[in-house]
């Protein structure tokens, strides 16, 4: 059954296929980039144009499916099918299967470097330690689903559907705010550098006991064992094993302390993380609100190495639309900078994300958003809403993306992760 009132000449089909061939077509026309409608095309042409038809697919439970087709293609393979005996909704289950065996999925591509990003800045309370755990989640989700992510360029317009959508509603498909994308699939580490162990508790951990090894110990030369056997899963279905959390340890407080006496200190948490880094394509650094020595190591880890592409690693910074989160961005860059000058290193900004935005806060929310807009360089990478999400799964000790992922914030923070992939 055909109409001709498609755009672009081509002609409306509809017919019927298994759910799950459906959605193995649609994801799998995603990972290719292409529009479904042409991996069906292709498949019909490559179907017809064999000497004999191929195996039969179970088509029981087909649902109704439709697709836009060139004029004649249908009738086509109406033809060919009517030859080989076999139904149109067979042929076309045939046809799209064949395409599928035709075009595997990608492989994931993997940095050649691990990623090294440091979030970070001297202010606490800014979300730094939601936006390392969201963020971090985003990468590492699987890249075999479809997940809604936001795709408009203007951080207007997207704070705008923020506030006009009701949180607790499904996220709907409107084509110009919202695409559904494979995940990453990225290997990923977070690592708690925060002596208050936020993320750790965050994410349903236990913080390390005083009395047991952590990476406190690694970073002043007194390791008590392999820094791998702290490491746990983030365990959850959509990051497959790829999300893995390196607890914090409340002597983290006396770090600065005892980097005082280690030599090279600046290198301190590079020399203690090298080893753990072949097995990850990105690890993530959530950084303490310290101007201190170990805020010198974090910012030092993150620096541009030999051979490594631009924009791959350095400084993500976390700020919210209030005056206080400015002060503090100086403060941050202004060690940073020194830290380039005194070392001669290159520490990129991966780019600002103003966190926790609600434009009902009036004046000052709103003025502040554009003065970290106007910055430019580093430019604005991510606007995550103060919604009630984040709070729930915090309370509930789960990652974001699990408990709430069709959440504006988990979209928000899929957007960042691409934004800065």
């Amino acid at each position: 059954m055909t109409s001709s009132s498609a755009p672009n000449d081509r002609e409306k089909v509809v017919s019927k296929l298994p759910a799950w061939l459906k959605q193995n077509l649609k994801l799998r026309a995603v990972q290719h980039g292409l529009e479904m409608q042409v991996a069906v095309e292709q498949g019909l042409k490559e179907w017809c144009s064999l000497a004999s038809a191929p195996a039969a697919v179970d088509t029981s439970g087909a649902e109704s499916f439709s697709t836009f087709l060139p004029p004649g293609d249908w009738e086509a393979f109406e033809e060919v099918a009517a030859d080989r005996k076999v139904s149109r909704i067979q042929g076309l289950a045939q046809a799209v299967q064949l395409w599928l065996d035709s075009h595997p999925a990608p492989d994931v591509v993997r940095p050649e470097i691990t990623r090294r990003i440091i979030v970070c800045n001297q202010k606490g309370g800014v979300g730094k330690t939601a936006i390392t755990a969201g963020l971090g989640e985003a990468l590492a989700e699987a890249p075999d689903k479809l997940h809604a992510v936001r795709v408009a360029k203007a951080l207007t317009k997207a704070l705008r559907a923020s506030d006009t959508q009701p949180s607790d509603e499904p996220v709907t498909d409107d084509p110009l705010d919202i695409e559904r994308l494979p995940g990453l699939g990225l290997r990923v580490l977070l690592v708690d550098f925060d002596p208050q162990c936020h993320l750790t508790n965050q994410l349903g951990a236990e913080p390390l006991p005083m009395t047991g090894d952590s990476l406190t110990n690694h970073m002043a030369g007194d390791p008590k064992g392999d820094l791998r056997d702290l490491i746990v899963e983030i365990g959850d279905e959509d990051f497959g094993g790829r999300l893995h959390l390196l607890p914090a340890c409340n002597d983290a407080f006396l770090l600065d302390v005892r980097l005082s006496a280690v030599r090279a200190r600046e290198a301190a948490l590079e020399r203690a993380l090298a080893p753990l880094e072949a097995d990850y394509d990105v690890i993530l650094v959530d950084c303490p609100p310290s101007l201190g020595l170990s805020m010198d190591a974090a910012a030092y880890y993150g620096r541009r190495r030999d051979n490594e592409s631009p924009g791959q690693s350095g400084a993500l910074i976390v700020v919210q639309a209030e005056d206080s989160s400015a002060d503090a961005y100086e403060l941050l860059t202004t060690q940073i900078d020194d830290l380039r000058g005194d070392l001669k290193i290159d520490i990129e900004y991966l780019g600002i994300v103003v966190n926790l935005y609600d434009s009902r806060r009036g004046f000052i929310a709103t003025s502040s958003l554009q003065g970290w807009v106007d910055i430019k360089d580093p430019r604005v990478v991510g606007l995550i809403g103060d919604l009630k999400e984040q709070k729930e799964a915090v309370r509930m000790k789960r990652p974001l993306l699990a408990y709430a992922p069709k959440s504006q914030q988990a979209i928000g923070m899929r957007a960042l992760a691409r934004e800065i992939a």
